[in-house]
């Protein structure tokens, strides 16, 4: 169906594919592994078209094919679905669809015409979209279900899917990997980029791994094991499982009494109540966008007085009024679910973001108001070499590093502090299988040096893995406490959508 031939791509003075051959066969699932900046999605947008190789070659159904663009994809009948969804939310379905590929103008749009190819489609492949439904009233399930429409409504029979079960629930995983084995008995065919093996193991006929920009493993899936991709992935034996022992938890660090925040869509968080000690993981597990960010931004400071009611106690002190870098002084440290957003300045170097949030304290900044470059350089040295983080170049811009290395930058720039309280959202999200054993070894050590960590993870196998108690919540309530230990996943994701 799909074969990439010896395709090279660079970056400046970065080869984020060296040499690539990946052969995809008509009718199959095709999984793609790797570690972050393995290449993985670069070689897969090449195929797209959104980037273009310099050197190398396409070749569909055995013919070799010029792919410059995303149109020129789409016409060879490839499709993609993004890791983070390109729908407009005010928009409906059908509008959403049909966006870039109206047939004539704005005055002779056949909306109704679009409606009916779109419900046949649905039906067709069991996806339950309504196509006059508003975008921002579906869940992230029904909305990725929609991107998987948009590429089918245009004849896509080839799908890459980057990242797909990323923000999905158990059961919605579930529902999406029934969508692609009826896709494939139609003879779809489907490319997955994925870090989590066990979905690999679930779904995929064959799975390329790659490594370096290189690849370096082509397996049946059903001749192999999460441990075999595992050490082809990261070149070592990994760790598949969290290990710890119990937690031995102390006093109240923190104690949210009675929380509410109003959000930009009316309440997001309504009447939380809960506590967090010393040496222990609370977990916080819901469908993404029930509250958990508002909760987070609220106890780091970051949510201002007008839109929040209630308490927050810190070591017995009520710090509700206490600014961001008056939390950051008394020990509470925050590890923000979006990086970008929140957590670098993407083109300061990895020195400069090292300081961030200590810039104006001793050792780095002197009484004069100076910087001290010996105490940033050690700093910075400190977080490359205890964290892992590569390049190991502290003059590099942030925005050079992978994703998996900008998030080791800031969680090394975070525990640097010595925290009493962690606040931590999405640790490991889009981060390798090796950067997530790493990472969950970390957070394990701090718990057990007596540090409360309050964690928000989309990744329901992961919060209940690191948590030792766990907090469901759902449209900014908390509606259960359980024990991860005892509680299925499928319970727990039934409490995050409110199903019986």
């Amino acid at each position: 169906m799909l074969e990439l031939r010896n395709i090279t791509k660079t970056f400046g003075n970065v080869i984020a594919n060296d040499d690539v051959s990946i052969k995809i066969e008509p009718g199959t699932i095709h999984a793609i592994v790797g570690e972050n900046g393995a290449g993985k999605s670069t070689v897969m947008r090449i195929a797209y078209g959104f980037y273009n190789a310099d050197s190398g070659e396409i070749l569909i159904d055995g013919s070799a094919v010029n792919i410059k663009s995303p149109q020129d994809a789409i016409r060879l009948g490839i499709g993609m679905v993004h890791q983070h969804f390109m729908l407009v939310d005010t928009m409906t379905v059908a509008e959403n669809i049909i966006l870039g590929a109206e047939t004539g103008g704005a005055a002779n749009l056949d909306l109704d015409k679009a409606n009916v190819e779109i419900a046949r489609l649905s039906d067709e492949l069991k996806l339950g979209v309504n196509p006059k439904a508003y975008i921002e009233d579906l869940s992230v399930g029904a909305q990725q279900r929609v991107e998987l429409l948009k590429a089918l409504y245009r004849n896509a029979q080839l799908l890459i899917l980057d990242e797909p079960t990323a923000v999905l629930t158990p059961q919605e995983v579930e529902e999406f990997f029934g969508i692609l084995r009826r896709m494939r008995e139609q003879g779809k065919t489907v490319v997955i980029i994925t870090h989590k093996l066990e979905e690999v193991l679930a779904i995929s006929d064959n799975v390329t791994v790659m490594r370096d920009g290189k690849v370096v493993g082509n397996v049946k899936t059903s001749e192999t094991s999460a441990k075999d991709l595992a050490r082809m992935i990261v070149g070592r034996d990994v760790l598949l499982r969290v290990e710890k022992t119990d937690a031995n938890p102390s006093g109240n660090v923190l104690s949210v009494q009675n929380l509410s925040v109003v959000g930009k869509h009316g309440k997001a968080l309504d009447d939380v109540s809960f506590d967090v000690k010393a040496g222990e993981i609370v977990g916080i597990a819901g469908v993404e966008g029930n509250g958990q960010t508002e909760l987070i931004e609220a106890i780091a400071g970051l949510v201002s007085a007008g839109n929040l009611s209630g308490k927050i106690y810190f070591e017995g002190t009520n710090i509700t009024n206490f600014s961001a870098r008056k939390r950051k002084e008394l020990g509470i440290a925050h590890i923000p679910e979006d990086r970008h957003r929140r957590g670098l300045l993407l083109d300061f170097n990895l020195a400069e973001n090292s300081m961030l949030g200590v810039h104006y304290r001793a050792p780095i900044s002197s009484a004069s108001g100076l910087l001290n470059d010996s105490a940033i350089n050690k700093r910075i040295g400190d977080i490359i070499e205890n964290f892992d983080v590569r390049p190991a170049n502290a003059e590099l811009p942030a925005r050079a590093l992978s994703g998996g290395n900008q998030q080791k930058l800031i969680i090394g720039r975070e525990f640097e502090l010595n925290p009493k309280l962690l606040l931590v959202s999405q640790p490991t999200r889009g981060v390798d299988i090796g950067a997530i054993e790493f990472i969950h070894r970390k957070l394990i050590g701090l718990r057990d040096a007596g540090t409360a960590v309050l964690l928000v993870s989309a990744e329901l196998e992961e919060v209940t893995a690191l948590a030792d108690r766990l907090l469901v919540v759902k449209q900014g309530k908390i509606v259960g406490e359980v024990d991860p230990k005892t509680t299925s996943p499928e319970e727990i994701g039934l409490m995050m959508t409110g199903g019986n």
